[in-house]
């Protein structure tokens, strides 16, 4: 039998290894050690979240001392497993439905065989082609997928080069890239309401400069992006065009004649980042402000025209009378002591009234 000395005793001790003989040999039970996964840094901050909670500490306490709302320990502290700290990782955002092929064997064959033969008609062409040939109707996207599915090209290298052509060209300026300079109209961030009022779906778009914090805004019946192009030219207006950048999120309010509109009066389009409204925090609280202090109270309709003349006085309120701690509790207008043009923001109940058609 092997003689275990006191040294060994103590290592094994401190190792937590249990050392015995079953008949003639020696072997060790050695613990079992958690296995730690190489976690992300986000990971890495919520496991302290975590730890910091296990210690004692009340979630007001834990959510004060790490900076972070309730609601965001509540879902981490939800997720996690002790076991498995991979809990604590981000999750993929994809949908868990995703848009399906929708166009069926039949539809695809009939499509292919019409696209060979009239390789150089587009969709819409193809579409009535279709309808009067097989008595169907089909929609042209349905046709543009299945040409972009089999590459159904006269010149497929061309149609490649022109459209990795396209996406260059329209490569969106993120805000991340801009370099914030303290100056009136420097930069004019947008952003767009969606509200549900008696069975309608209207839409407010905001407009707020960042320095001065002089905000616009209107109420619209549709979601195009010609409404968002109107506005624009309303604020710009307003604001006597001096305006050098705008902000916008990635919606579609903000594309075709939006940019056009853009273009039209030299001004530089920038976006925010995809699902990041932390990008745009200056709109995002004037349009919290506007809820509560204008549409809560009392002043919610489907009327347009009845919604924007009670706005517009709310707006005069806003600029000229209604102090703003970030402007240590001064009017926007006083800040901005070179500000006179006020149109379109005369209070409804002026006789000489003039609004922007």
């Amino acid at each position: 039998m092997e003689k275990i000395s006191k040294n060994d005793l103590l290592v094994f001790k401190k190792l937590g290894i249990e050392r015995y003989i079953e008949g003639m040999s020696i072997q060790y039970i050695l613990p079992e050690i958690p296995w730690v996964p190489n976690l992300s840094k986000s990971a890495k901050q919520r496991l302290k979240w975590m730890d910091y909670h296990s210690q004692g500490h009340t979630v007001a306490q834990t959510c004060r001392y790490f900076g972070i709302a309730p609601k965001t320990f509540h879902k981490w502290r939800k997720l996690y497993d002790p076991n498995n700290l991979t809990t604590l990782e981000d999750h993929s955002r994809r949908p868990k439905t995703t848009r399906q092929w929708q166009v069926t064997r039949k539809e695809e064959r009939r499509i292919i065989h019409l696209r060979k033969r009239y390789i150089r008609y587009g969709k819409v062409k193809l579409a009535i082609i279709y309808a009067r040939t097989y008595e169907e109707t089909i929609s042209s996207w349905k046709i543009q997928r299945v040409i972009e599915k089999h590459d159904l090209y006269y010149n497929p290298k061309k149609n490649k080069m022109t459209q990795a052509k396209r996406k260059k060209a329209h490569v969106k300026k993120r805000i991340t890239e801009l370099q914030k300079e303290p100056r009136s109209g420097f930069l004019i961030a947008l952003d767009t309401i969606c509200l549900n009022v008696y069975g309608y779906r209207r839409y407010i778009l905001t407009g707020i400069d960042i320095h001065n914090k002089i905000a616009f805004a209107r109420m619209y019946p549709g979601h195009g992006s010609a409404y968002a192009a109107d506005f624009l030219k309303r604020m710009h207006y307003l604001l006597e065009g001096k305006i050098e950048n705008i902000q916008t999120d990635n919606g579609s309010e903000f594309a075709k004649y939006f940019e056009k509109a853009a273009q039209s009066l030299n001004l530089i389009h920038y976006h925010s980042r995809v699902r990041t409204p932390k990008d745009n925090p200056f709109d995002e609280r004037f349009n919290r402000t506007l809820e509560d202090e204008f549409i809560d109270l009392g002043h919610l309709t489907n009327d347009c025209d009845i919604f924007n003349r009670e706005l517009t006085e709310w707006l005069v309120e806003y600029n000229f009378n209604r102090p703003h701690q970030s402007l240590n509790y001064l009017t926007p207008i006083q800040f901005e002591s070179n500000y006179s043009k006020v149109l379109p923001m005369y209070p409804s109940s002026t006789p000489y009234c003039v609004y922007l058609n």
